[in-house]
């Protein structure tokens, strides 16, 4: 099985932090001023999120940009991502 990119592990942490806190993604564009369909990419890992986006989804959510990014560091020694999979 490939590793998961970064994209895919924001994706999950963003998913997981949305659904526990009974949220939809039409609600969650409202609060941050971003379309469904822009929550509902960066769901799927088809879009990667700015810094900006990242900021307003964790002020929406009550949460911290750090726990929407969870399991994702850079190696700069070898010039990689290291995605940790989710505890299931």
């Amino acid at each position: 099985m490939a590793p998961m990119t970064p994209q895919e592990r924001f994706a999950t942490n963003l998913r997981r932090i949305r659904s526990a806190a009974g949220v939809s993604q039409e609600e969650l564009g409202y609060l941050c001023d971003l379309h469904r369909t822009e929550v509902s990419l960066l769901e799927r890992a088809g879009r990667e999120p700015r810094l900006a986006t990242i900021v307003k989804l964790a002020g929406a959510l009550k949460t911290t940009p750090a726990e929407l990014c969870e399991g994702i560091s850079y190696v700069p020694k070898s010039h990689r991502f290291d995605v940790k999979k989710p505890k299931q």
